[in-house]
């Protein structure tokens, strides 16, 4: 695809007031730039220090959830809920402020792990994040499904309606078969780990193999235009393997769609893997240098089973860099990329660790799987991730939880800001009382602490270490992420939704999550953040690269 290429200055342009706060959560991390970020006034960083699971509200979940739960405000019969898929091929709305069931949809039978190739998750039904059009009142989700007890496996993408979990007319699209190039889609050996995406009336389905990486699967994205699912195109790996399975899925700027792959085996030359690929609409790929990127050393990197796509490609202008509109990407190898999100460059020309892409440089010393999140606040523009080791370089105490500095300079520059213990396996996210102001990074200890912990976004100061012993959740699954609601914060466990609420807000449970209240949230589905970034260059204004995922460019 042809792009205009601009040499930007980025700029903060805030928005009206009614912008301010997250309100819906109808996709993974809020947005499609998948950047974790939400605005909520009540959740300062005192409030942080105060917070604990609120056992008022009682939601059960039938087995295991690797998917982040949703919240819509306007739910079924305008109530507000929350929208829960597990691994049971369940699919749940729980009223949002007591946590009862609305209503409940199964979707067939997952498949049991000894009826598999090869894997880690049992049974396996729904991984990936649904996401909602709320317009629509549609839900959309993949299942991975069985009709004969594991015999035959399907991956079928269903939409679901918003008031009563039905399957909606033309629905679900069963893609087995389904070809691109030389490659065919084949369901045994694929796995839909990362999120869903939709924007401009098409979904986007990223798919990745099993762990083990048995069998002839690749990294694949579906194109599903969801007034005509027959009509679905994609894309895929030219070579076996290179899945496009991190955890955040896919990300968009609002025109162009951005996937981070895995490593292929057998590729001589590159063959779409160890990269992040530009795509566009109908998950079309031009094959160019600009659409493009993949380390010099990606063949090592292949090798090795050493992952650029671990992670989801997330997406953040940096005001006074350039560029300023970059994709950021983590490796297994544990380094981070940025990239030019209207270059990428093609093949690298660094030394595998440093001089890659706009900026490179390792900074962790385990590998990088989850999904990370950014922010920009009073001292700088911030990314934060988890690690299956320490930072490199922290400039206090060690840690596995790493936040960078993106550096406003000409390339940008990456330094580690901070490290702290994060106690598991969890992805963050970052709430701010106003878009910028009082930034907290909440993150679960996923299949070890299983508590909730918030630190100080700027400094990494501990603001809540776990609670009490009525504090500790049930297991929480590897990768899964908070969500922020009306100043409250959620997680999904095994057999559990748990909500966490600051001392001083636990009476107003009720009220707060029937739906608006004072302060109201946002209803636009587009996710508007409190800031808008534009790049310019000497001759004119050109607002760039909004962040929404749901609906028509605005």
């Amino acid at each position: 695809m042809k792009r205009e290429h601009i040499l930007p200055l980025c700029f903060l342009i805030l928005l009206l007031p009614t912008d301010l706060i997250s309100g819906d959560v109808l996709q993974h991390h809020r947005n499609g730039t998948r950047d974790g970020l939400y605005i909520d006034p009540l959740l300062t960083q005192q409030a942080a220090t105060t917070i604990h699971i609120d056992n008022t509200f009682s939601a059960a979940l039938p087995g295991p959830t690797y998917a982040q739960p949703l919240y819509v405000s306007n739910g079924p019969g305008g109530t507000a809920a929350f929208i829960v898929a597990t691994e049971q091929d369940t699919v749940l709305a729980l009223n949002a402020s007591d946590g009862s069931q609305i209503w409940m949809s199964s979707l067939g039978t997952p498949v049991p792990l000894s009826r598999l190739p090869c894997g880690d998750i049992d049974p396996l039904g729904i991984t990936g994040t649904p996401v909602i059009d709320p317009d629509a009142r549609a839900i959309y989700v993949d299942a991975m499904t069985t009709p004969d007890g594991g015999a035959t496996k399907r991956h079928l993408i269903f939409a679901l309606s918003l008031d009563d979990g039905s399957t909606l007319p033309g629905w679900p699209l069963d893609i087995t078969g389904l070809t691109y190039g030389g490659s065919t889609f084949d369901p045994p050996y694929q796995n839909q780990r990362g999120a869903l995406l939709l924007i401009s009336g098409i979904l986007y389905v990223p798919y990745g193999g099993l762990w083990g990486d048995c069998g002839d699967y690749h990294g694949w994205v579906i194109a599903a235009p969801v007034n005509d699912p027959t009509s679905t195109t994609a894309w895929a790996t030219a070579a076996r393997a290179g899945g496009a399975w991190g955890p955040g899925g896919l990300s968009t700027d609002g025109a162009s769609i951005f996937a981070a792959t895995g490593n292929t085996f057998g590729a001589g030359t590159w063959m779409g893997g160890e990269a992040v690929i530009r795509l566009g609409p109908g998950a079309t790929f031009s094959g160019d240098s600009a659409d493009f990127f993949t380390p010099s050393n990606w063949l090592q990197l292949d090798n090795g089973d050493v992952d650029v796509g671990g992670s989801g490609p997330v997406l953040i202008d940096v005001p006074g860099a350039t560029p300023c509109q970059l994709v950021v990407a983590l490796g297994k190898n544990g380094v981070a990329y940025l990239l030019d999100r209207n270059n990428l460059g093609g093949i690298g020309t660094g030394d595998g660790f440093q001089g890659e892409g706009a900026q490179s440089m390792p900074v962790s010393n385990g590998q990088i799987i989850n999904a990370a999140a950014a922010y920009t606040a009073p001292s700088g523009s911030y990314v934060v991730f988890n690690s299956t080791g320490n930072g490199i370089g922290c400039p206090g105490s060690p840690g596995n939880l790493v936040a960078l500095r993106i550096g406003a300079t000409a390339p940008p520059t990456i330094s580690v800001a901070w490290c702290a213990n994060n106690q598991g396996r969890g992805s963050p996210i970052v709430t701010t009382t106003d878009g910028t102001s009082e930034p907290v990074v909440w993150t679960v200890g996923s299949e070890s602490s299983n508590r909730l912990h918030a630190f100080n976004g700027e400094t990494g100061e501990v603001l809540f270490d776990g609670g009490r012993q009525g504090d500790q959740m049930s297991l929480v699954r590897r990768f899964q992420t908070p969500i922020a609601v009306n100043g409250r914060i959620f997680v999904a466990a095994d057999q559990q939704l748990y909500s966490f609420a600051p001392q001083q807000t636990t009476s107003s449970q009720s009220q707060s999550l029937k739906g608006p209240a004072a302060p109201a949230p946002a209803t636009d589905h587009n996710s508007r953040r409190r800031s808008q970034l534009w790049c310019a260059n000497n001759a004119h204004w050109e607002p760039r690269s909004r962040a929404f995922s749901i609906g028509n460019p605005d």
